[in-house]
């Protein structure tokens, strides 16, 4: 049996195949130890039935925002200790002068210059010494450095010094070297040590936890999520943690596509609202990628699905700020001590709000295994709607509203602010709140038309489950593009391509199960940013193109130059025929239940999720309910219900 397990702030995902139909469960995430609700939610499928498991996890993400990763020397070469301090010259906040640096994950005095340097034309200027290496290795072993990265000047292009140091301090010290040459083999000294320290830092928090969570599924193969869509096996994931640091919601995006397609629908605004945060992504055609990732302040470049969050999830709290205005997040409950419906918690979240409103019910929360207090929300609400002189059912129609907005200016973020128009798109809602949210969502974007799949509560986690193993190669190779360049080009790629292909055969892939793309880094020359294009005959031509949608205009007598190559390589799998797990009932109406809105309380009628059939139509206003997420279709909507249980919303 194959299994994929979604760890998130809130709740843990787990959704598993059962003969071709998906099955679903839903449990508490563990924050205190990750790995146990990994284990609760796998027990009663019986270790000794699954073979392979395939891990979303957030154990790295979380580490490097609570800095709490391992002490990490930065070694690099001398003179540009400080380099990571130093950065870019662009500020966050033009004029803010307030502003606060992110907090360190390298503290100075763990940074030691080496007295090496290659010049950019591969001479050797001054070549890497013994006393240098030696001058090195004490350096290490008088602190308490439990990792440690290695940055040298020049070396995406000659990585002789990196890997010479590398092997030198592997045989001295046990800890693990990370070397920006096998991270991030390109330019951008600031970019590339920032990467390289990233994984540096996480290396040994994730290799623990994965050592303690594969004992424990001892005999089953362990696949970790990546950021690109992709899967690492456990052993790869250990040495090379950066790549995790967005592996749960890049499931949700790849799954959409999957999910979507299906249903004929391949241009999506995706949005998955959780417990803690809301990921949104624009997906035209196939998945979206970026290099230009910022990690809480630090730059993570390498290749990852183009995601924008914004602390908007069902425990984001409300409060009212300095000035009497209602605010909304980022402060989350997560999942301890979670929102105050969840008897444990004090403070009003978007969950409480919700509950209050009536647009989720206290006794179906997890399909009726974990009930509400719904007393206990209004008394955390309460307090608030006093300052605010209104009546609790008000109070919590303004959270919701001012969720809402948050929400919005993330999605605009992602389309109207990069040139789509929404109504062009789809929406694609997915995540446990989302339904709850989408109608409002979409009247205010102006999209077409809402989707949201009955695995909607843990889609990211059937992402997962139908991700291939993915892995991106790159390689700066500084070329003006001139008459003759197509055979080099091909010449370059064909190297690379073998290094991809034997990294593949290296976890048991032969070549004729796998496809690769290849990519190149382009730009005027004199820019200072390039724009990544598919390798084609008329890559010339697409490098125009894409300049004139990204930024307006194009030079075409302008002379250009490829910066980067790139090929990304996956594995085919075979494919996976599937079902909707449904429960069998007799009825599709449950009664009818009062909703607060801005009309005052209205009674809808009750729907069970699993009732309906394709091709039936419900109109609003009413609730859809499904063990692990409700629908809240807005008077003014009208949903279709299509293939697997798809709701398709309308006005």
């Amino acid at each position: 049996m194959r299994v994929a397990v979604d760890t998130g702030g809130t709740f843990t995902d787990i959704v598993y195949l059962e003969g071709e139909v998906i099955k679903a469960n839903k449990l508490p995430s563990t924050p205190f130890d990750p790995a146990q609700a990994v284990l609760n939610g796998l027990s009663p499928l019986g270790l000794n039935n699954i073979t392979e498991v395939i891990h979303g996890t957030t154990v790295g993400t979380n580490a490097f925002l609570e800095r709490k990763g391992a002490r990490t020397a930065f070694i690099t070469t001398a003179g540009f200790e400080d380099i990571l301090f130093i950065g870019r010259q662009a500020r966050s906040r033009l004029y803010d002068f307030n502003v606060d640096n992110p907090l360190p994950i390298v503290f100075p005095e763990d940074c030691f210059g080496v007295k090496e340097r290659v010049l950019g034309d591969g001479t050797f200027l001054i070549p890497l010494s013994e006393e240098e290496i030696n001058r090195c290795l004490a350096f290490l072993k008088k602190t308490d450095i439990k990792s440690a990265a290695i940055c040298f000047i020049h070396a995406y292009l000659y990585p002789h010094h990196e890997t010479l140091l590398k092997k030198a301090l592997k045989s001295n010290l046990n800890i693990p070297i990370s070397i920006s040459s096998e991270i991030l083999p390109e330019f951008r000294e600031f970019e590339r040590a920032s990467t390289t320290a990233i994984n540096a830092y996480l290396t040994p928090v994730m290799a623990n936890y994965l050592f303690h969570l594969q004992k424990e599924l001892s005999g089953i193969s362990l696949r970790i999520q990546q950021s690109n869509g992709g899967w690492l096996t456990a052993k790869e994931a250990s040495t090379q943690a950066v790549h995790t640091v967005l592996s749960g919601p890049a499931g949700g995006v790849s799954g959409s596509l999957f999910w979507a397609q299906r249903l004929g629908e391949k241009r999506l605004i995706t949005f998955d609202m959780g417990g803690t945060s809301t990921d949104v992504c624009l997906v035209d055609g196939r998945l979206p990628f970026t290099r230009e990732y910022i990690l809480d302040g630090f730059p993570l470049s390498l290749p990852v699905i183009d995601i924008h969050t914004v602390g908007a999830g069902g425990g984001s709290i409300a409060y009212l700020d300095a000035g009497g205005v209602l605010k909304v997040g980022p402060q989350s409950a997560g999942a301890d001590p979670g929102p105050a419906c969840y008897g444990k918690g004090q403070q009003p979240t978007v969950t409480d709000a919700n509950l209050v409103l009536g647009r989720i019910l206290p006794d179906k929360f997890l399909g009726g295994r974990m009930r509400l207090d719904i007393d206990r929300a209004r008394q955390a609400i309460c307090p608030l709607a006093r300052d605010m002189g209104v009546s609790v059912e008000e109070a919590a129609l303004g959270i919701i509203e001012v969720a809402n907005v948050n929400m919005v200016r993330a999605l605009r973020a992602v389309s109207l602010e990069r040139g789509f128009d929404p109504h062009d798109f789809t929406l694609f809602c997915f995540g446990g709140a989302a339904g709850l949210h989408a109608c409002a969502l979409a009247r205010e974007l102006g999209v077409k038309q809402v989707m949201v799949p009955k695995l909607a509560s843990v889609l990211s986690a059937l992402g997962l489950l139908l991700s291939p193993p993915i892995k991106d190669f790159s390689r700066t190779v500084w070329l003006p593009v001139v008459k003759d360049i197509r055979n080099k080009i091909k010449a370059m790629f064909a190297d690379l391509i073998q290094q991809a292909i034997k990294a593949m055969e290296t976890i048991g892939f032969n070549q004729q199960d796998l496809q690769w793309d290849c990519f190149l880094d382009m730009r005027y020359q004199g820019q200072g940013y390039e724009l990544t294009i598919p390798y084609t005959e008329d890559f010339v031509d697409s490098f125009h193109t894409q300049h004139q949608q990204h930024f307006g205009h194009f030079y075409p007598d302008f002379p250009l130059e490829i910066v980067t190559i790139r090929v990304r390589i996956k594995a085919n799998l075979d494919e996976i025929l599937w079902k909707v797990e449904t429960q069998k009932i007799e009825r599709e109406y449950l009664g009818k239940t009062k909703v607060y809105t801005s009309h005052g309380r209205q009674e809808v009628p009750m729907i069970s999720w699993d009732g309906l059939k394709t091709g039936e139509v419900v109109k609003g206003p009413a609730l859809v309910i499904e063990p692990f997420t409700t629908v809240w279709i807005e008077p003014d909507f009208k949903a279709e219900i299509k293939d697997n249980y798809t709701l398709v919303l309308k006005q």
